[in-house]
This record gives C-alpha cells, sequence and structure tokens, in this order.
C-alpha cells in the first residue's frame, strides 16, 4: 500500500520513488458506473425551461442508476447532461451557461448525499465575478457530503473539428497565465484524492500525454465524457499504456427527438459506447446505443498495493519535448474573446506556427 506521505510540495508534484498521495478508503472495494443518457440542447432564446427539463431529467436518472443493480459509490454521466450541446450565439451559450456551485448543482449534490456516492459530470459555465464574458467548459464532482468536490476546467479544446469554426470556449491553455497565477500550476493537471480513489477528470480527447501526466500525479480512475462521439481506442489506451481505470460517459441516442446538432451515427463516433476499461486496457464494461447504465466493480485496495506511477525513460524524451513550440501560443483569449466560431477560427489561423492550418 502507498506509504503515507505529507501533502505534494510545489517541487514535489510527482513522487521520485514511484508511489503518490492518497487518503484512506471507505472499503476494499468500489463499484463505479457510466450513466449512459441522451442529451439535448437548450434553447438558447429561452433556455430556462429546458435547463429545468434536463435538470428533473438527470435527477429522474440518478434515481434510476442507483435504484437497480446495486449501489454505485461513483456515477459518471455525459458531458452536457444539464445544458446540452447545440449551435448557439455566443451570448445565447454565455448566458445558457450554469454556475458552479450554483441551484443545479445543488439539486444533483442533494442526490450525491441521499446516495452517500460521488456524481461526475461536465456542463457549460460561467463565473461573472473572476472570468466575466468567458464561457467554461467544466467537470464537476459531487461530494457524498453533498457539495462541489471538485471543478476542473478543460485543458484544451480539439481543432479543425468544425470545417470554418472554431470553438471558443476559454479552456485553461487559452487562458493559462491567468489560470495559473489564480488557481496555482497544480491545478492545471489537477488529482482529486478521495475515500473511493484518486480521480482525475477531463473531456479533453486526442492528447495521450494529458492523462500520463494525470497518472504521474497519482491518478488512480480518470473519469472522461465525449458528447457526440469519440474513439474508443482512446479511452483503452489510456489504460493499457498507464496501467489505470478509465470511465468514459458518451449520451445515448436521443430516440424520438434530435436537438443536437450531429447524426445519431453508432458506427463512426455518434452516441453510445459508454465504457469502462482496466488495468492494461482490460474491457470492464461496454454500453450500447441507448440509455443504460454498465458498472464495473475496481479492488481498490489490492490495486493500490501494487500500482506505481508509469515507468517513464524521460531522460530520452526530453531533448524533443524541450524544443518543441506548440502551433499556436497559449494565453489568446485573455486580450481579446471570439465573437463566434468563425471569429475564434480566423484568430488561430492567424496566430498558428503551422504552414498549413487544416
Amino acid at each position: 500500500m502507498c506509504a503515507a506521505k505529507p501533502e505534494p510540495s510545489e517541487a514535489e508534484r510527482v513522487r521520485a520513488d514511484g508511489t503518490y498521495p492518497t487518503v484512506p478508503l471507505r472499503s476494499d472495494n468500489v463499484t463505479v458506473a457510466v450513466v449512459q443518457t441522451r442529451v439535448h440542447g437548450v434553447d438558447g432564446e429561452n433556455p430556462a425551461p429546458d435547463i429545468k427539463n434536463n435538470l428533473d431529467y438527470f435527477i429522474e436518472c440518478i434515481d434510476a442508476a442507483q435504484g437497480y443493480g446495486g449501489r454505485s459509490d461513483l456515477l459518471l454521466f455525459h458531458e452536457f447532461p444539464i445544458t446540452g450541446f447545440k449551435r448557439w450565439t455566443r451570448e445565447q451559450h454565455y448566458n445558457l451557461a450554469i454556475e458552479v456551485p450554483g441551484p443545479e448543482v445543488e439539486r444533483v449534490g442533494a442526490k450525491a448525499k441521499q446516495y452517500n456516492c460521488y456524481i461526475a459530470f461536465g456542463t457549460y459555465a460561467k463565473d461573472p465575478v473572476n472570468w466575466p464574458g468567458h464561457i467554461l467548459h467544466l467537470m464537476v464532482l459531487m461530494g457524498p457530503d453533498g457539495t462541489v468536490r471538485a471543478k476542473h476546467w478543460k485543458q484544451r479544446n480539439v481543432r479543425g473539428m468544425f470545417p470554418g469554426s472554431e470553438q471558443y470556449t476559454s479552456v485553461i491553455y487559452d487562458v493559462y497565465d491567468r489560470f495559473v497565477e489564480m488557481y496555482g500550476v497544480d491545478a492545471v493537471i489537477p488529482v482529486e484524492r478521495t475515500d473511493i480513489g484518486n480521480i482525475a477528470m477531463s473531456a479533453v480527447q486526442f492528447e495521450p500525454e494529458l492523462f500520463r501526466c494525470f497518472a504521474m500525479k497519482g491518478a488512480e480512475i480518470i473519469c472522461r465524457t465525449a458528447t457526440g462521439g469519440f474513439e474508443s481506442d482512446d479511452m483503452k489506451l489510456t489504460s493499457y499504456h498507464n496501467s489505470l481505470y478509465t470511465m468514459i460517459t458518451n449520451n445515448s441516442i436521443n430516440v424520438g427527438r434530435r436537438g443536437t446538432g450531429f447524426l445519431e451515427d453508432t458506427n463512426y463516433g455518434g452516441p453510445g459506447r459508454s465504457a469502462i476499461y482496466g488495468p492494461r486496457g482490460v474491457e470492464l464494461a461496454m454500453a450500447g446505443a441507448f440509455e443504460t447504465k454498465r458498472i464495473a466493480v475496481i479492488p481498490m485496495k489490492d490495486f493500490r498495493a501494487k500500482h506505481r506511477i508509469p515507468d517513464v525513460h524521460m531522460r530520452l524524451y526530453r531533448p524533443v519535448m524541450d524544443q518543441y513550440q506548440e502551433r499556436y501560443d497559449p494565453g489568446m483569449f485573455l486580450d481579446t474573446l471570439p465573437a463566434n466560431g468563425q471569429d475564434a477560427f480566423r484568430l488561430f489561423k492567424e496566430k498558428s506556427r503551422w504552414t498549413h492550418y487544416w
């Protein structure tokens, strides 16, 4: 078992002896579940009724997930169970984004307290006091006491997904210096130590370096979310290469209504396929395309007794890593916020170091 040590200092975010900080477990075994539900993008002109309907349904799904098949210590929902996902104007998008904490997450927290569990989910959010005008993309972890245990910013947005348009939400990379000044560099790649294991959360895809860093900081369960699709291999290989547990929750097919802006394709991308992977990429649970819950039991005490951070021969790679320059510099949203997706595309194309930009 990993020996108890003080909290890591600024100089010790990654331990030299292969261990990592933990807190005592509530039980030897932990039951986790991916809860795959439909997604509905709210009406940008009048979001309040749709947000209420989405939240009511979210609460109903929590009850359903804990009401059959045994209780779970951790429920992971998809990327946007409260706001949904849709093409909005920037003004609409900002207005419909919720605050964390706030009344919507308080209702989710009440359910976490009722069932003595953790509930993780994604959301569009805003922070008018500290980040006026910025639309945030958060992962939220509600604790068994009913409060927000963690809210983790998305680290970066994928680029080149939408022809002629780019995502304009404010992620860590695009406000990097101010983010670090406000929250510290440890918050860039955060790992929450809980009594069911060390949990990391992110909606980022196709960036294995991020998940390697989570593992180096002692993540045992990585909660990942998607809306509209993802690559299963991306999730499976997170567990395979880092010898930990990966959970991925996507939305289900929206039977009878669309409201998403994308096609209900289940062969490539599209809804469904939420899954749980164990160390070495072993598939522990896999969903189909419809609403469902899939569970897995993690022998956390036994896993933790033998688990160590990744064995990486960094001396080989650091000269290359140190020479690498990002395609575009961080912090571009600190001076100006794009007016829309097309404006974001123009900005990133203008600032790109690469000779070809999609």
